[in-house]
């Protein structure tokens, strides 16, 4: 993850996610599972195996706590993705 000033000078912030999975199939499933919870600060992409998001905020309170919060997403749709068992559902 990157954090730092998105390179204007109006005092926004920005950060950059990356991570990797198993497969491009797995990366592009994950992406699809986090993007409805995107606001209009956000991007996520897949580049191969990766899903890179990146988030601007007008400050960096705000970017700390929309990164928390993808985090948790991102884990919960990364484990649901690569989750080997079976509903036992009939």
């Amino acid at each position: 993850m990157r954090r730092g000033d998105n390179g204007t000078d109006d005092g926004s912030s920005a950060a950059e996610i990356r991570t990797s999975h198993d497969s491009p199939a797995d990366a592009e499933r994950i992406a699809a599972s986090v993007r409805p919870d995107n606001t209009a600060e956000m991007t996520t992409r897949v580049e191969g195996d990766a899903v890179v998001t990146t988030i601007e905020r007008d400050n960096t309170s705000g970017l700390q706590s929309t990164v928390d919060d993808y985090v948790v997403n991102l884990r919960v749709a990364a484990q649901l993705t690569t989750d080997q068992t079976q509903s036992n559902h009939e």
